[in-house]
């Protein structure tokens, strides 16, 4: 079979930073420059696809275009970046076109100009729907802004339309997590995605949690948050694909599919990371270094590595069983076998068709699971 190959856009450009925030991401006063940057951010942008197309020589399936925050780029940036991948790898006839964007940088004549573009799928960064969690979060719309994008979306045509959530914030309740569920119900999108916050080292949230300002984010609560999205989406016709999504039939998405199921992609911007084969790569973060790297005809990697076959065994495994259909059971050497039958007799895994996959409770403990297996193969 033929490996599928995606290609990821990075735009590192945010008008402000969320205090929970650790994304190669730069506002205005972090850049330290009163020109604006998105200029020669697309000049170098197109002329590095222009050098990973001529090296990897494979049309893309799915563009992601992530951040950072895309939609400041427009309609017009945004647009000039798909045309310069469909005259540098060019466009698979189905392939998936997506981009993030944020709520408070969006209307409707930013939708139709993507539409019109050719971009198929949205992902908008929702977080919540309530006003006191989006304050925690620093984020900078208002509790409706997303849900009423999201219906902008759809009504520019787009079938595809992705809300970001987020759970487990400090002050948040069991009822803020309803609300936003009704509401992400109410747009009829085919597609949520729900992330634990994770209070990342060096961010604002970080500080004031160290401070005793904010308590972390407590395990138990998480686990409980997550079971009550996973039984409003699925009661509502989504199914889970991988454990922190939920889509419509048809509403997967085909480029993250890219990442779990071990398949190549390019990642072009400033600390876009690529993975094509066994090698590994990814690009300098800066975007005044990515812009002159390329000034000087270089491709902008940083670094890279080879990973060996033990190394890619094991993401092969961290990845895959966090999808639905899990893994081939043959993926698991006979030394981890005592410690799989466990998990089986324990309710977390099944065995169904020579593949081992979670049960709903074992999504809880996918990541313990997964890394109990792979120290068992070592032993």
């Amino acid at each position: 079979m033929t490996v599928p190959f995606g290609l990821y856009i990075h735009v590192p450009f945010c008008s402000s930073r969320c205090g929970y925030c650790d994304f190669n991401t730069y506002t205005p006063g972090e850049l330290g420059s009163p020109r604006d940057l998105t200029g020669p951010y697309l000049d170098a942008l197109d002329k590095e696809l222009e050098m990973a197309a001529a090296q990897v020589g494979r049309k893309a399936e799915t563009v992601f275009i992530g951040g950072g925050t895309p939609s400041l780029l427009g309609a017009k940036g945004l647009t000039r970046i798909l045309d310069k991948v469909r005259a540098t790898f060019g466009l698979d006839d189905a392939a998936e076109v997506t981009t993030e964007s944020n709520p408070e940088s969006t209307n409707p004549e930013y939708f139709a100009g993507l539409r019109e573009a050719g971009f198929n799928r949205i992902s908008l960064g929702m977080q919540s729907a309530s006003a006191s969690v989006l304050q925690v979060l620093e984020r900078a719309h208002t509790p409706g802004r997303a849900f009423a994008a999201a219906r902008e979306a759809q009504d520019a045509g787009f079938e595809h339309v992705n809300l970001d959530m987020i759970y487990g914030t400090p002050t948040e309740t069991d009822d803020n997590v309803r609300e936003t569920l009704e509401r992400v119900l109410e747009t009829g999108v085919d597609h949520v995605s729900a992330y634990s916050l994770i209070v990342e080292d060096g961010t604002r949230m970080a500080r004031k949690v160290n401070k005793g300002i904010l308590p972390a984010p407590d395990e138990d609560v998480l686990a409980r948050r997550y079971e009550l999205i996973s039984v409003a989406l699925e009661d509502a016709g989504m199914e889970w694909y991988e454990v922190s999504n939920w889509a419509r039939p048809g509403g997967e998405c085909q480029h993250n599919r890219i990442y779990w199921q071990d398949g190549d992609w390019w990642g072009a911007g400033p600390g876009a990371h690529s993975h094509l084969g066994d090698r590994r790569f990814y690009n300098v973060k800066h975007p005044a270094r990515y812009t002159q790297v390329i000034a000087d005809g270089q491709l902008p990697i940083k670094d890279e590595e080879i990973l060996g076959p033990e190394e890619h065994h094991t993401e092969k495994i961290m990845l895959g069983m966090r999808l639905r259909e899990g893994i081939p059971e043959s993926w698991l050497s006979a030394a981890a076998q005592p410690v799989l039958e466990g998990f089986i007799d324990r309710g977390l895994l099944e065995r169904i068709d020579k593949r081992i996959r979670l049960t709903k409770p074992g999504r809880l403990l996918a990541d313990g699971m997964v890394t109990d297996l792979l120290v068992a193969e070592e032993e």
